[in-house]
């Protein structure tokens, strides 16, 4: 069988009772970094020494088909560095191969950095999308953030300290300044905060340098009225940012329930001398 074990995302003390139970009696763990897994039994206060494989984003293809067949011979544990395995993490892949195998696979839920920041956030709750880790290079995140730029669901998104500053000026020029965000940071940790404001607000907030592990919570976009001159404003608004003509206008037509066919017409009439 495959177990997927949460683990903590800061504070020890929210290892639950049955994660305790299957780390202290677990013979077999792949584990995403081995050093922190013994870090983890050790700040727990595990003497067990289970067998501990890695399993990173550079080897859960290969290693895959070998880790189905232990978990098909016996318990197998998966583990984070912290959080649930999968989310954002190595595990996909392992679970999708164990499925096909038909490998039993079981899970011990626990903390979740999504989850936790989402609560904190003051932002809705009741329909949510993770994006995970933004990326790196401005034109790919510039990108992400049009296409998003329409989407009426909380989103939420993994970021470094280090790109912090940068992510919420891009956030700030393609969604609009004054869009709602959260920026949690350290959570469960002893400096554990929570920044809530507009997007421009927390740019200039975010310019001074930020510490720690960061989410980043952003409010979706309110919905739009539903006629033709509101509409037309915010696909030349989203152009304006850098979003092409045919994707800005799928995104309206698809917030607005409008013809994709008119709005476009009317975009390119209304860029007639």
């Amino acid at each position: 069988m495959l177990i997927l074990a949460a683990t903590p995302i800061g504070n020890l003390k929210d290892a639950s009772a049955r994660l305790v139970e299957l780390l202290e009696s677990a013979e077999v763990i792949a584990a995403e970094d081995t050093r922190v897994t013994v870090k983890l039994l050790r700040g727990l206060g595990i003497e067990n020494r289970p067998r501990l494989l890695p399993l990173h984003e550079h080897n859960e293809r290969e290693k895959a088909a070998s880790l189905v067949e232990l978990a098909r011979e016996g318990d197998l544990v998966l583990l984070s560095d912290a959080g649930m395995p999968t989310v954002s993490d190595p595990g996909y892949l392992l679970v999708s191969a164990a499925i096909a195998a038909d490998v039993p696979v079981t899970v011990i839920p626990g903390p979740s950095a999504v989850v936790t920041a989402l609560a904190l956030s003051g932002l809705p709750t009741d329909r949510f999308t993770f994006e995970g880790f933004l990326p790196r290079k401005r034109g790919d995140r510039l990108s992400t953030f049009r296409m998003l730029a329409r989407e009426p669901r909380t989103m939420v998104f993994f970021e470094s300290p280090n790109r912090l500053a940068e992510s919420l000026i891009d956030l700030a020029s393609v969604l609009g300044d004054d869009r709602r965000v959260a920026v949690v940071r350290e959570l469960t940790k002893l400096y554990e905060e929570a920044r809530r404001g507009t997007a421009a607000e927390l740019a200039t907030w975010a310019a001074g340098g930020v510490k720690g592990e960061i989410v980043i919570v952003v409010a979706g976009a309110e919905a739009l009225a539903a006629d033709l001159p509101t509409a037309l404003a915010e696909v030349q608004s989203l152009v304006a940012s850098g979003t092409r003509l045919k994707e800005a206008t799928v995104a309206v037509a698809e917030a607005t329930g409008l013809s994709r066919r008119d709005l476009y017409e009317a975009a390119l009439a209304s860029k007639r001398p």
